[in-house]
């Protein structure tokens, strides 16, 4: 008898145990990020769908270029046979000699001609054009004509923009920041630290406010600069180990506190909140970087080899993937990642489950 209390009292305890185990040891898993194919479509005599209100997405690839929906239907395609240039709304093709270039909605129709001679250059939305001898600017009307112009003697090496502020960068090492609305220049100023200045790559803050650039030979620099009441402050630098000779990236992240610029085969990565620096290892300078949904998508390229990296975060790379292709590109809206091969575009839904 006293052995079946003690056998049915260890029962007792064992399971006891186990309960208050589970329970206080037992943790929900982690979720993780999930990449879902839904469509593939071909760029190959593709049919076309002209008839539809729905947001137009657009793409490039080759000699080939034009616009898609997230419902995987191509609205629009052009073969063109040397350059374009291309945004969501609009688009231009070009060839050297780049006089009276047509304009044209994202439908293909022409809205009008392109008036500054050179080459056309579209920064979301915004029409720039690059005048012959690639010292001076000009900034186009939505029909082409022109809006305003800058005329320098010295070659630029480096532009961006946003909705209100366009910054150029020369080969002397000076960098400008205008405002996009009439072309004034609010901002001028001389980043300097290294033997050879120039600069290869420039990013600004939707405000205005920071400007971030990678400049200089011999002595390399990432500098970062706020506009202070129109006059440059120095906020941090940083030397460049293993320089660069080529144009590179250099972007801000949608709310602005994250600055992320390309440099040998590393992604860096500053914080403006932290004051730090961080870093990710590539394999070769990224040539492609959108943001959607708290991710951010780095896409490189060694000869026909993509690698796309995903980073979360602000610094944290949660996963990377190869694949080869001749031309290839990516695009990010929403909780989609669209990516382009050769012939065909992709559509994968990113899902955290």
């Amino acid at each position: 008898m006293e052995t079946k209390k003690r056998i049915s009292l260890y029962i007792i305890l064992i399971l006891v145990f186990t309960i208050l185990y589970l329970f206080l040891a037992a943790k929900p898993l982690q979720k993780e990020y999930q990449f879902i194919p839904q469509w593939k479509i071909s760029t190959l005599n593709p049919v076309i769908n002209t008839n539809t209100d729905k947001e137009k997405i657009f793409f490039h690839l080759g000699q080939n270029a034009g616009y898609f929906t997230k419902d995987g239907e191509i609205t629009y395609q052009t073969t063109f046979p040397l350059n374009i240039t291309i945004s969501d709304s609009n688009f231009a093709t070009y060839s050297a000699e780049a006089i009276n270039l047509p304009l044209y909605s994202n439908d293909g129709k022409e809205i009008g001609k392109i008036e500054p001679q050179g080459f056309p250059f579209f920064s979301k939305d915004n029409l720039y054009v690059f005048l012959p001898g690639g010292c001076s600017l000009a900034k186009c009307n939505k029909d082409g004509s022109l809006s305003w112009s800058y005329k320098s003697t010295v070659p630029i090496t480096a532009f961006t923009s946003t909705n209100d502020f366009c910054a150029v960068g020369y080969a002397d090492g000076i960098i400008k920041l205008f405002d996009n609305t009439d072309g004034n220049c609010i901002l001028e100023y001389f980043p300097g630290g290294s033997d050879y200045p120039i600069i290869l790559g420039i990013g600004i803050s939707s405000d205005g406010k920071y400007i971030a650039s990678i400049s200089g030979h011999n002595k390399q620099r990432f500098v970062v600069t706020e506009k202070v009441e129109n006059q440059p402050k120095i906020i941090y630098h940083s030397f460049i180990n293993k320089e660069i000779f080529t144009r590179v990236l250099v972007s801000f992240s949608k709310d602005n506190q994250n600055i992320y610029f390309n440099y040998g085969d590393k992604l860096g990565i500053y914080n403006l909140n932290k004051n730090k620096e961080y870093s990710i290892e590539t394999t070769n300078q990224i040539i492609s970087l959108e943001e959607s949904n708290g991710l951010i998508y780095a896409l490189d390229k060694n000869q026909n080899k993509y690698t796309l990296y995903i980073i979360e975060n602000t610094n944290t790379l949660i996963g990377h993937f190869s694949f080869e292709a001749d031309k290839a590109f990516i695009r990010a809206k929403d909780e989609y990642l669209y990516i382009g091969k050769d012939n065909h575009i992709s559509q994968l839904l990113v899902t955290k489950q």
